[in-house]
């Protein structure tokens, strides 16, 4: 199973599983017990609700995307209640009419109290959901979940991989396009990277001005040499859009990167803002093999301990480049150029 439609189907889990205890719930306030009936009527709206969200919509969501963050809940939960209300609502007029009911009778119905009651309670349901997904991708892919679980609240030592990937000549090019012009050039760039970072398990640790890493799990990672695989899913991207670039900006980006693996101490830290960080020698390591690429005059290296681990078979081709002394290490580092066969 494709890893975005496996983790379309886990959100769609975790938003029927809501929406049925909110069916729950409701019961049991207006009748004081709980019975199947609150899961028939939970089930159905969460389904509608995740089919809309998670496989219908996504590039109206693109679009949603870009509105102020408390619009576009408020935007997003009135458009779904609205659609889900006029579905149901038909199918009540036509299974109405067939029963024998004319339309007063149907009006009534629709515009009882207790219709009127239900409908701002799934405004609010579906407020909350359409608040917690907006969280998540905020955070980070799965990171509030994490942060749920208690993951971060102690250190805790793993082993991760890491990726650097930055907008060539990117000082320069700031300088041309102006700073407003700039930040919409590298908004468009950060979103050719969302499907990738979902098709490869990534999780995106940190924007720093041009630059973004990636991290995976080393399993994750690994597989499929998922952390190599996504610069060449992005460098897809970018070519099949370059026209547009070059419309708008004058010239598409270009970027470069560095991989490696090793140990850090995940934890989260802070009190008014709180962060998931992660520390270790490894990081410095790949921003320093990031740094080679100029050097090298390549766009994607890679560190002798992590090739080692990598199944490359036919994809991929390693040269090495160099037995490297980066500054600030201690020993040798071997750096390999990594191409796409």
């Amino acid at each position: 199973m494709q890893p975005i439609l496996a983790r379309k189907l886990r959100l769609l889990f975790v938003i029927c599983s809501f929406t049925c205890l909110a069916g729950m719930m409701y019961q049991l306030i207006g009748e004081e017990y709980v019975g199947y009936q609150s899961v028939l009527i939970g089930l159905p709206l969460g389904l509608a609700l995740g089919v809309l969200e998670l496989f219908l919509f996504p590039k109206t969501q693109q679009k949603l995307l870009r509105l102020p963050f408390t619009w576009l809940i408020i935007v997003k939960t009135i458009l779904y209640t609205s659609i889900i209300f006029l579905v149901t609502a038909t199918i009540g007029l036509f299974v109405g009419l067939f029963e024998g009911k004319n339309i007063d009778e149907f009006y009534e119905s629709v515009l009882s109290r207790s219709q009127v009651v239900i409908i701002v309670y799934s405004l609010v349901i579906y407020m909350l959901i359409i608040f917690y997904l907006q969280i998540n991708r905020l955070l980070g892919e799965g990171v509030l979940l994490k942060f749920l679980k208690g993951k971060y609240y102690s250190p805790t030592e793993e082993e991760r991989i890491f990726m650097f990937l930055d907008v060539k000549s990117s000082t320069s090019i700031a300088e041309r396009l102006g700073h407003k012009m700039y930040y919409s050039l590298l908004n468009e760039f950060f979103h050719e990277i969302s499907e990738p970072v979902l098709m490869t398990k990534a999780e995106i640790y940190q924007y720093v001005g041009d630059e973004v890493v990636f991290t995976w799990e080393t399993k994750n990672g690994l597989e499929n040499a998922n952390c190599l695989e996504i610069f060449f899913m992005i460098k897809k991207n970018v070519n099949e859009n370059r026209n547009t670039y070059i419309q708008k900006y004058g010239f598409a980006p270009e970027f470069k990167a560095g991989v490696h693996s090793g140990k850090v101490i995940s934890a989260q830290i802070g009190d008014i803002k709180r962060e998931v960080i992660y520390n270790g020698d490894v990081l410095n390591t790949t921003a320093r093999i990031q740094e080679q690429c100029n050097k090298f005059e390549r766009e994607l290296l890679a560190s002798g301990n992590l090739l080692d681990q990598l199944d490359l078979t036919n994809l991929f081709k390693a040269e090495k480049i160099d037995t490297a002394k980066l500054r600030g290490k201690e020993s040798n580092v071997e750096i390999y150029s990594v191409k796409k066969t």
